[in-house]
């Protein structure tokens, strides 16, 4: 399922492997992100701060984000493992840790939903061969009542309060780094994070449980912009499309359009693993845009889920300050990222292979001559599978 929405990586390395696991959490998340935009356009709406405040409409906002939403992703994290029976164990058990815990729990429901299913998968294949006739449904229906209703227990007891633990230090974390006023900082960990297919994992496991908390005591939050924002990834795409490689660039407006109306910043990745150094750039993007936003003291209602520049229109509060610092900041964070990926191109000198036996990432001595030829095709091959996935949403 993970497959459907980011690209298949090759490989047994270790990268691969990262990337793997990152595809399996955004496999949890993205087929539910129309219940994240439901929640989202409920939360700018409805609340106090919203377009049409409302206190009767409001109320559905906290029990979509405490429930529905992690039972989603647990649900779907424990189809991916083992069909239906793992979809249904997995909604159980999720149930316990959402009552273990005080915030949302997206990223106990990626731990505890595959799981749960993957313990009912192993329970299965030991009594496949042993279940008499007749008793199949019997046994079916018990096994996963058990199994669901005993990991809900643990979770409650376990899991839950741990995930509770790890948020709350996640927060304290965020909160050093905004009182320290460093919180640009954070770019240097998100964007990498981000380019292994993390970017699901940090956005709504780490980010988006703190943010909902700070959005409901002001209104806004600055968390739900450090990775959604799109800024960097569009500006990293605008140095290929001026200064990449030739045969690369006319892959890089469809990747741009993607990424930035459609918020599906998979689409990028492969451009920057192409060049590891342009990493360089989307860094000093987002860390120029988180400053903005701090400076300019903006936030958004909700997460832009995805991240895209019609998401970011709809959670964006009222106040022609928050409307400045916001696109300001995503301005700017475009801009930067560009001429720094300009830069690390060598303004197009630096896009070309160098010549045989080179590697401009300096592997070619290893893989071989052809390294770099190769590497460009991966990229607009990764691109353009991207887009093709991308049009079954």
């Amino acid at each position: 399922m993970a497959t459907d929405y980011t690209p298949e990586p090759t490989g047994t390395g270790l990268r691969a492997q990262v990337q793997r696991f990152g595809g399996k959490l955004a496999g949890m998340v993205m087929p539910n992100i129309g219940a994240f935009i439901a929640w989202g356009l409920i939360t700018a709406l409805f609340i106090p701060t919203g377009w049409l405040p409302n206190e009767g409409l409001a109320e559905m906002v906290d029990p979509m984000i405490k429930f529905l939403l992690p039972l989603l992703i647990g649900y779907t994290g424990g189809r991916m493992v083992h069909g239906q029976r793992g979809a249904v164990v997995g909604a159980v058990a999720t149930v316990g840790i959402i009552v273990g815990a005080d915030v949302p729990m997206f990223l106990g429901a990626m731990v505890m939903g595959p799981l749960t299913a993957y313990l009912l998968k192993l329970f299965d294949g030991l009594v496949q061969e042993r279940v008499r006739t007749g008793f199949e449904m019997l046994v079916d229906n018990f096994s996963a009542g058990i199994i669901g209703g005993a990991m809900a227990v643990v979770g409650n007891l376990t899991i839950g309060p741990v995930m509770n633990t790890f948020t709350n230090w996640a927060g304290d974390g965020v909160s050093w780094l905004v009182d320290h006023d460093v919180l640009p900082l954070t770019s240097v960990l998100i964007e990498p994070a981000k380019v292994l297919f993390l970017n699901n994992a940090i956005n709504h496991g780490v980010l988006g449980p703190i943010g909902v908390d700070q959005a409901a005591e002001t209104g806004k939050s600055i968390l739900f912009m450090l990775e959604s924002n799109p800024g960097p990834g569009l500006g990293v795409l605008l140095a290929y499309w001026f200064f990449g490689p030739r045969r690369l660039r006319p892959t890089v407006p469809a990747a741009a359009i993607i990424h930035f109306f459609g918020g599906i910043h998979e689409i990028y990745f492969p451009y920057i693993l192409m060049k590891p150094r342009m990493i360089l750039a989307a860094i000093a993007g987002g860390m120029t845009g988180v400053a903005i936003f701090m400076i300019s003291d903006t936030g958004l209602v909700a997460t832009p889920s995805p991240g895209s520049i019609f998401a970011y229109l709809a959670q964006t509060p009222r106040g022609a300050g928050n409307w400045i610092g916001v696109y300001t900041g995503m301005l700017a964070s475009t801009a930067v990222s560009f001429v720094v990926g300009a830069a690390l191109l060598g303004f197009g000198k630096l896009a070309e292979a160098r010549g045989e036996g080179e590697d401009t990432d300096g592997n070619a001595a290893a893989e071989g001559t052809d390294a770099p030829a190769e590497d460009e095709n991966a990229a607009a091959e990764g691109a353009g599978d991207t887009a093709k996935e991308t049009s079954t949403r």
